[in-house]
């Protein structure tokens, strides 16, 4: 099926997205039945997750060298959005694990190849609680490292298996000057480890973006690396990697699929709108659909979803041809892949103004799907990676040749 509701419009020639041939065509009418009580229970349904913990949708970003399918990123963001038009709080935790695990990867190096192996064998999830308000500790005791404190925004930990985490090391206590930064990966059932279950976004309601409390949790002083922090993406540039893929910086790759995710949204509003359109009369009964701010409202969307969509598809496409040519990425190609996709976002977010406006009221008192998947949307373009007021500074400067800020 290559839409996720009855269509009777000409959206889906217009935006065509097949999905037959993706990985996750066996899960999309399941994923789709229990996005609404997802959205209302705040959890995902958790036969579902089992049932994808099989599946090669979990080592879609893990090269074949790891055991992994190294789709292409241009394929992945075709799965993403598949799953984003059905249930965009399912999108969000697998988007946030096939992004943290190319990053895990960078960040671990061929070193670490061999338990990396392990978790894709195993088709574990992943996630990367490190947002704001995050604070974690590490003592070097002997061959381990005892970790104490928090760490914030762990989407899809709740669904997980492990976590990564950075801390800072400590001894008796304090923080060691200069600080030292490390990287190492946690199970989320170790001694130690609990997932506090903070989140009560409006939006994204069961993408499960929660606490870590680590309690003296042990891990292996040898899985732990030095952390590249805001020098990340120009460190991989350089530094042994298990593949050529992962000299790309998983912050523009996950603001491509982000994008690929945000399209398939207004999409599959912009299919329900119009539906509802052609059947709804305004005051005093004239057809909604002959109103002509009606059409200029739904062709307008149409038309800024189109070219959001061509952006972000050749951004995407552009990161696949220089993998293949096994092209290290520059600074100019790192801010570019987030410009484009941070303004697509932006003609994307106008797109859902326009179908709000054009349902005027009864999209509030009617439109259940349409306002759960506007408060999904409303996430995208918040994100810290894509957030247009970060994105466009940065590129201000970089225009300006005057240095860049660290994030």
């Amino acid at each position: 099926m290559d839409v996720a509701s009855d269509d009777p419009t000409s959206v889906t020639e217009f935006l065509p997205a097949p999905t037959s041939d993706l990985r996750i065509a066996p899960f999309l009418d399941a994923i789709a039945a229990q996005a609404a009580e997802a959205d209302a229970t705040r959890t995902i349904d958790s036969s579902l997750i089992a049932a994808l913990k099989t599946s090669d949708v979990m080592r879609l970003s893990a090269t074949k060298d790891l055991g992994g399918v190294e789709a292409s990123m241009v394929d992945i963001g075709r799965e993403l959005g598949a799953v984003s038009a059905r249930c965009p709080s399912l999108a969000w935790a697998l988007w946030n694990h096939v992004c943290v695990f190319h990053l895990f990867v960078g960040s671990l190096g061929p070193d670490h190849a061999d338990f990396l192996s392990d978790i894709v064998e195993a088709r574990e999830w992943v996630s990367f609680p490190a947002g704001a308000g995050s604070g974690a500790h590490g003592t070097i005791d002997g061959d381990v490292v005892r970790l104490n404190g928090k760490a914030t925004w762990a989407t899809g930990a709740r669904y997980g298996d492990w976590c990564g985490v950075v801390f800072a090391v400590a001894e008796d206590g304090e923080i060691v000057r200069p600080v030292d930064l490390r990287f190492t990966m946690t199970r989320n059932d170790s001694p130690g480890v609990r997932i506090n279950p903070t989140w009560d976004g409006s939006g994204l309601r069961a993408s499960a973006t929660d606490d870590i409390h680590y309690d003296n949790a042990e891990v292996p002083l040898d899985r732990c690396v030095s952390w590249f922090g805001a020098n990340r993406a120009e460190s991989l540039r350089t530094v042994p990697v298990v593949s050529h893929r992962y000299r790309e910086d998983w912050v523009g790759l996950s603001d491509l699929w982000l994008g690929w995710m945000a399209a398939a949204i207004v999409r599959e509003c912009l299919i329900d709108a119009c539906a509802a359109v052609r059947e709804r009369r305004v005051i005093m009964g004239a057809a909604m659909v002959e109103r002509p701010t009606v059409q200029i409202n739904i062709g307008r969307a149409l038309s800024l979803t189109a070219a959001a969509q061509a952006a972000i598809a050749e951004a995407t496409a552009e990161v696949d041809r220089r993998i293949e040519a096994e092209k290290v990425p520059d600074t100019a190609d790192y801010y570019r892949q987030q410009a484009i996709v941070s303004m697509a976002v932006d003609q994307l977010q106008e797109a859902m103004d326009l179908l709000t406006r054009s349902q005027g009221g009864t999209a509030l008192r009617e439109g259940a799907d349409f306002d759960r998947r506007a408060r999904d949307f409303r996430a995208m373009p918040l994100h810290i990676n894509v957030h247009q007021d970060r994105v466009t500074h940065q590129v201000g400067r970089l225009g300006l040749g005057i240095e860049l800020a660290p994030f």
